[in-house]
């Protein structure tokens, strides 16, 4: 096996899964350090053909790669609506182009199969299968291995894949200059391991977040079975893989005004933490991106369920206490 010798072991922990294609791929969460709309990449001259642009991330200059050109998959043309995973190994941060995230979730070992016969040439080093569907494990260190390889430039004209319209071009650039505006962030020898890893999300117009160490799985669509006398701020249950797991409305729990009630009905996206031993779905109104952001910028409010706030690109976020909300004692007696 290449890369880190740990990599399987690291494999048995949450995921962010996605596709390209008609395939699903996942990477493991410790690795990602964010995700985000295709910006406008630069290509200077040719690149090798695994990498598709190069985009200045905070302060650095990383490569961009599409894996189909690893996997001997066609490469169809790229549009606005592509998101990058942005990943870090000990040694180098680079980005991964995807058709679409699907969200987190945890990888059960049982239903991991490690494939045979794997060189420092393979990108894949393991599928997991559940419920008639397959991920295909990513190693980013077999990736970070090819990149320090000469790869003979791609037989494809690589800008002629990305939207060339004046909108496409606008909209692209608009995020490449939200990008640099975070670099002012400056990255200094060991300061990765400053940061703290966030998933943010809506309730009504306000952003909040969550420490990735609390998220068990991330899903975009709920199905919620209500149960009969049980508080306002428990919305129900939904059946995970055969367990069940009780949501919190938390706009309900934490009385923040609901603003319009008929956008309350309906398949909500939620996340599922873990903490205490106990499980539990936050309902929210819309799950944004995943991203690191310095502590030492983290202003520490200390107040009942919130336990900090910063403000990026303008916008304020606040971070929710996690731990206060799942040992609250409401919480606690209707746990299900």
């Amino acid at each position: 096996m290449i890369g880190n010798e740990n990599y399987i072991e690291q494999n048995k922990n949450n995921h962010l899964c996605f596709l390209l294609g008609n395939s699903r791929y996942a990477v493991n969460t410790s690795n990602v350090l964010e995700i985000m709309k295709l910006p406008a990449l630069d290509y200077p001259q040719k690149l090798p053909n695994n990498i598709i642009g190069l985009l200045k991330y905070n302060n650095f200059v990383i490569n961009i790669v599409d894996i189909r050109f690893y996997l001997d998959i066609e490469v169809t043309s790229y549009s606005t609506d592509n998101e990058l995973i942005i990943v870090k190994t000990d040694e180098t941060i680079f980005g991964i182009i995807t058709d679409k995230i699907l969200g987190i979730i945890p990888l059960e070992s049982s239903n991991i199969d490690t494939i045979p016969f794997v060189d420092n040439k393979t990108i894949i080093d393991s599928i997991y299968k559940q419920n008639q569907e397959t991920a295909f494990i990513i190693n980013i260190y077999s990736i970070e291995n090819r990149l320090k390889q000469t790869i003979k430039s791609a037989d494809i004209d690589i800008p002629s894949l990305f939207p060339n319209d004046e909108a496409s071009q606008n909209l692209m650039r608009e995020r490449t200059a939200a990008i640099a505006a975070k670099s002012r962030f400056s990255i200094i020898s060991g300061e990765l391991h400053a940061k703290k890893k966030l998933i943010s999300f809506n309730l009504n117009n306000d952003l909040y977040c969550i420490p990735l160490d609390y998220v068990k799985e991330v899903i975009k669509d709920t199905s919620v079975t209500s149960i009969p006398g049980t508080p306002e701020f428990i919305e129900g249950i939904i059946n995970l893989r055969g367990d069940y797991t009780t949501v919190l409305n938390l706009k309900e729990f934490m009385n923040i005004k609901q603003q319009d009630k008929q956008s309350e009905n309906g398949k909500k996206p939620a996340i599922i933490v873990s903490c205490n031993e106990m499980d539990i779905a936050f309902l929210t109104d819309k799950i944004n991106e995943l991203f690191e952001f310095p502590e030492d910028k983290i202003k520490d409010t200390g107040d009942g369920y919130y336990a900090g706030e910063f403000i990026l690109n303008d916008i304020p976020y606040t971070i929710l206490n996690v731990e206060k909300i799942c040992t609250d004692k409401k919480v606690v007696i209707t746990d299900m």
